[in-house]
């Protein structure tokens, strides 16, 4: 199934440009931003000048200010929310780096040689071999900078295997890193502007991302056990001390801002963008609003455009993004609106990847989607589309299952939306969410339509409005195929990267079991997303580039505002944040070098 996903939309993009293009064009042609002169109406007067601006206060932008300024350089960046850290502050923060230090220590096996021949196997053609190249060249030096200029240190997350290991150079027991725990009090009071994380840490206790698979399986498993009871002694060990413990995404964006606050970069919030500044086809500053004023600030020596994806713009995703979709399944930073994207393309960069985004399978829930990583791989549930049949490895890699989702959807066969089945023994073993086994589901999720739950498979059918003989037909063949543990249609379990958030006490496959304890529950499963992965164009040293391949001068993107070197694939956990923070340390690094 990877293989059939991996490259299968290499060429989707359309190849025309767009009637969005087409007026932007104009609008450069006719002169407005040669000029000097924003697009957003109104006058802009000079404020300030630095050397590098920075558009986006996330793990891209920060990372790239921080190089900026030990580097030389004045740096400033401009954030368009009240707070810093965008999504990443929202994240687990696991960071795809191969050969870095810290998993080097850590005695794995990799070499640079391995990790190129994975990313290109997995990357397939769509991405020049040099930003592969420069991708993994610069990302072990970045870590390593940002551990020696913020107070941020890492974890290698031992067993978290790379999405594919079983391609040329993949890591069975993975290359991901993530933040060490961190003190709070660093930030002084700009810890109140940080970001809140997409699901909180229960009071009291310090949770990393590795703990997470055995936190769902606390109530079965004694490492489970032993691991709550750690992250609990962890908070009361911080809590003794006085400290404000960050870990996860809360980690690392304080991190990165501790390290700004030191090296003296300001961060000016509540202040979006509102266009480039370009004299002569350079990029020579930004426009912005602060205060209800448009300002322009200055940038001798660059900007570059750290403003993540556009996964809460309507607009955009109708234009670029297959249907259905939508804003309410996304769990990125709310603010990511594409402002960073259009703004590049106005000032003529070309743009790449718009079709995709950093896919999962999410449960609409009220509020705000949930999504799906250990639920859809433990044992005792299945994945089905709207004629009740199964059609994916329900364990696969989470891009590779929307992808799949898309792929399959037709008016014969709906796959959006997909249904979650699992049983009550299901329901009795493993968290859920941040539902503990045996309690019930909130009332809410029922009342939503986002869960049903019924006393027979044909009962379930019927509520969620799939053939009822198709259904139990699908429940019984997985239930053989668990019982002798060999999922002979999809292959599930077979791959290390399946059995990560399984099971061990299951036998003899821990990702399948029988479905057969009623009351049984569907789950409705929609495309959600981490963020969108298409933007400007970017070459090996992310300078941004035009249609025909030549550099903006001056102009560079990193992070979501830029197409991702992981191209329609997802190489390991991490894989968004590593190139966004390698990207940006790359284009700061740039600009100091010429």
């Amino acid at each position: 199934m990877a293989d059939a996903t991996q490259n299968h939309r290499a060429n989707s993009t359309p190849a025309g440009p767009s009637r969005r293009t087409l007026l932007r064009g104009a609008a450069v042609a006719g002169g407005a931003l040669v000029t000097g002169a924003a697009l957003g109406g109104g006058p802009a007067r000079a404020e300030v000048e630095y050397d590098v601006v920075v558009v986006g206060a996330g793990a891209a932008g920060m990372t790239a200010a921080l190089t900026a300024a030990k580097r030389g350089l004045r740096a400033v960046v401009v954030e368009k929310a009240p707070t810093f850290g965008g999504s990443a502050a929202r994240s687990g923060a696991g960071i795809w780096i191969p050969n870095n230090e810290v998993i080097l220590a850590a005695g794995v096996p990799d070499t640079p040689a391995k990790a190129a021949a994975y990313l290109a196997r997995v990357v397939g053609g769509t991405v020049p071999v040099e930003r592969q190249q420069a991708f993994l060249a610069a990302g072990p030096a970045m870590l390593s900078f940002v551990m020696r200029n913020s107070p941020l240190r890492f974890r290698f997350m031992e067993g978290y295997s790379d999405y594919y290991p079983e391609f040329p150079g993949g890591m069975p027991n993975g290359r991901s890193v993530e933040p060490d725990q961190l003190d709070g009090r660093v930030l002084g009071a700009e810890l109140a502007r940080l970001n809140p994380s997409y699901i909180p840490t229960p009071a009291g206790m310090v949770i990393f991302s590795a703990d997470y698979k055995w936190l769902t399986l606390s109530a079965v498993n004694p490492k489970g056990t032993e691991v709550a009871a750690l992250c609990l002694l962890r908070g009361t060990e911080a809590a003794l001390r006085g400290e404000k413990p960050l870990t996860m995404g809360q980690a690392l964006a304080g991190g990165l801002r501790a390290g700004l606050l030191a090296a003296g970069v300001p961060v000016w919030l509540n202040t979006p963008l509102v266009d480039l500044h370009l004299e002569g086809g350079r990029a020579t500053g930004v426009v912005v609003s602060k205060n209800g004023t448009q300002t322009l600030i200055k940038a001798t020596r660059g900007v570059i455009v750290g403003s993540g994806g556009f996964e809460h713009s309507a607009a955009m995703r109708a234009e670029f993004q297959r249907q259905p979709i939508g804003t309410s399944w996304t769990v990125g930073a709310k603010e990511n609106t594409g402002d960073g994207i259009e703004a590049g393309e106005r000032a003529g960069a070309a743009l790449e990847l718009m079709d995709d985004a950093w896919w999962g399978p999410a449960i609409p829930l009220p509020g705000e989607p949930y999504f799906c990583l250990a639920e859809r791989t433990l044992p005792g549930c299945i994945l089905v589309n709207g004629n009740g049949v199964r059609f994916v490895n329900e364990g696969a890699p989470y891009s590779d299952v929307v992808h799949v989702m898309y792929d399959r959807d037709t008016p014969a066969a709906r796959h959006i939306p997909a249904w979650l089945i699992v049983d009550q023994q299901y329901r009795n073993r493993y968290l859920f969410k941040d539902v503990a086994p045996l309690l019930p589901l909130p009332a809410s999720w029922y009342d939503s339509g986002a869960v049903h739950k019924a006393w027979t498979i044909e009962q379930l059918a019927q509520r969620i409005g799939v053939p009822q003989a198709a259904l139990r037909g699908t429940v019984t063949r997985f239930n053989q195929f668990a019982v002798a543990g060999k999922d002979l249609d999809f292959h599930r379990g077979d791959s290390v990267y399946d059995r990560y958030y399984a099971d061990p006490y299951v036998k003899p496959n821990p990702c399948l079991a029988p479905l057969w304890l009623p009351p049984f529950y569907a789950f409705k499963i929609v495309p959600g997303d981490l963020g969108t992965k298409g933007g400007m164009r970017t070459d090996a040293r992310a300078r941004v580039l035009r249609a025909d391949g030549s550099v903006i001068p001056g102009l560079y993107a990193a992070g979501n505002a830029s197409g991702a070197v992981m191209g329609h694939s997802y190489a390991g956990a991490g894989s968004t944040l590593g190139p966004a923070m390698t990207f940006g340390y790359v284009a700061a690094n740039d600009i100091a070098g010429t």
